[in-house]
């Protein structure tokens, strides 16, 4: 896998908010070097308000991302 560079809209968040759009804007680079994929993304709200993000790109990565991480 091609390491890409960070975007600043990635940059401007913190912990597992950060990782899952790092992760995101990674499966969406290596997806149109290869010249085809297939991604989804699911998210529920479990206990104290922590979102339960799914990206499932060839296998399912999970990121648990705190109600405080979440833009305002």
């Amino acid at each position: 896998m091609h390491r890409t560079t960070i975007s600043p809209v990635t940059c401007a968040h913190r912990g597992q908010m950060a990782e899952a759009l790092a992760h995101l804007e990674n499966v969406m680079v290596e997806g149109l070097r290869h010249g085809f994929f297939d991604c989804s993304i699911a998210c529920k709200i479990g206990n104290g308000g922590k979102r339960q993000l799914v990206i499932r790109a060839g296998k399912s990565d999970k990121f648990t991302i705190a109600e405080e991480e979440l833009p305002r």
